[in-house]
């Protein structure tokens, strides 16, 4: 047996590395086949050895750098608890009450009084995030990242000429440790599915390992709700489908998941069985570019709905503008006062690349929502299917009236659709 592909696992004292104590477990490599090509792994039809690094409590925890006397409190990191802001990050204190992300910061102090509340800062934890992907990227070249606190490594060939992917694990944690102070979570297997489910399952602070002949196991007895990709939408099709588990999704043909999940079916059927192609992409393309407000009362008048979408729009083409960008689908995301949240987009393939060209299809976007008769919380704008401006086909536009030269009366479009 080659020793070659170690992978450690939490256990009892055997050796102190990164704080923590290990036992190793050897896994043996892939025996040659006759044609000379290796087997899979087990069941895997993937060999590679994928490591997701998830900071814990990032926002949070930067702060509480920064910050000693912050640390132990519920500390909550996002907008005005008297306000309209919601939830960006929270300590793990301020879970412990029922506080998470996402959530109204109103709600968040209702849960929780006694928290301290801190406006994000975006430009420290970028910088921070910067010291972070070095240390990955000095580890191999295959990173992904998927936000300024997690990213996924591919290891199998690695600059530190290490053949065990958990030891790098435990190296770019011990790592990140002393140069920020910061602690971070690793999950390693053979695919970026199962890596990221195992980087969830000890945090904080935690290193979880699935190899790859356990993978099949750890699947079957997955929630649905756990798998990449299923919403609360696909899990509720999924339960009225019998799906509650990865041992449900193994009485489906990938015909069935098909059919009842379209192109995403195919996908499923291959996690269900540990399987997940996906390569780390160490350049990832953009997909969308955008920003949203949440307001601070909610607004019913055309009037403040127009100030809003055209500072929205503004912001976005200047972003576009920038980047030398553009999108074909321009999308107008609208909340309304009970949380509904609805979309409205179209298409246009001589692209929007600038505040204009957004401003013009925004009128017949807004008269296919209930603006103005219902009242809205938040509002949002974003383009998709990017491209660099100089690709697209130089195809005349029809601005849409009214218009003023280049400036576009936006609440008279408005009224005048409503």
């Amino acid at each position: 047996m080659q020793r070659d592909a170690a992978y450690l696992t939490k256990n009892e004292p055997a050796r102190n590395t990164c704080r923590f104590q290990y036992r190793i477990v050897l896994i043996p490599s892939p025996r040659k086949a006759q044609s000379g090509t290796p087997e899979t792994c087990s069941t895997m039809t993937d060999c590679r050895k994928i490591i997701h690094v998830d900071m814990d409590a990032f926002f949070a925890s930067v702060e509480e750098l920064d910050n000693p006397r912050l640390r132990g409190l519920p500390l909550i990191v996002g907008g005005d608890p008297d306000g309209r802001g919601v939830v960006a990050a929270c300590s793990y204190a301020a879970r412990t009450f029922g506080v998470h992300s996402a959530m109204p910061c109103a709600r968040a102090k209702r849960l929780c009084p006694q928290a301290v509340f801190v406006r994000p800062r975006l430009d420290r934890y970028r910088e921070v995030s910067n010291q972070i992907m070095l240390i990955f990227r000095s580890c191999t070249e295959l990173v992904e990242p998927l936000s300024l606190d997690e990213a996924y490594l591919d290891v199998s060939r690695n600059h530190l000429g290490e053949r065990s992917a958990t030891r790098i694990a435990e190296y770019v944690r011990a790592r990140i440790f002393r140069e920020t102070g910061l602690t971070a979570s690793a999950g390693v297997s053979c695919n970026k599915f199962l890596a990221k489910i195992a980087s969830g399952t000890k945090k904080p602070d935690g290193l979880t390992v699935i190899p790859p002949e356990e993978a099949a196991g750890f699947v079957a007895s997955l929630p649905v709700r756990k798998f990449f990709g299923v919403g609360s939408a696909t899990e509720r099709k999924m339960q009225a489908a019998g799906i509650h588990t990865g041992a449900d999704l193994l009485r489906f043909s990938v015909e069935e998941l098909i059919q009842l999940f379209g192109k995403h079916g195919r996908f499923f059927h291959g996690i269900a069985r540990g399987i997940d192609l996906r390569p780390v992409l160490a350049h990832r393309e953009r997909k969308s570019l955008g920003t949203e407000t949440t307001l601070h009362r909610d607004i019913l008048e055309m009037e403040a709905v127009e100030a809003v979408l055209l500072e929205l729009a503004t912001e976005l083409g200047q972003d576009l503008t920038a980047r030398a960008i553009c999108g074909k689908t321009l999308t107008l995301k609208m909340r309304y006062q009970d949380f509904t949240t609805i979309t409205r987009s179209c298409t246009d393939m001589a692209g929007f690349s600038g505040t204009d060209e957004l401003l013009a299809q925004l009128p017949r976007l807004v008269a296919a929502t209930e603006a103005g008769r219902r009242r809205i919380r938040l509002l949002g704008l974003s383009v998709s299917n990017l491209l660099p401006k100089n690709a697209l086909p130089r195809i005349p536009k029809q601005l849409s009236l009214p218009f003023s030269g280049q400036k576009h009366d936006l609440t008279s479009a408005l009224k005048g659709m409503g």
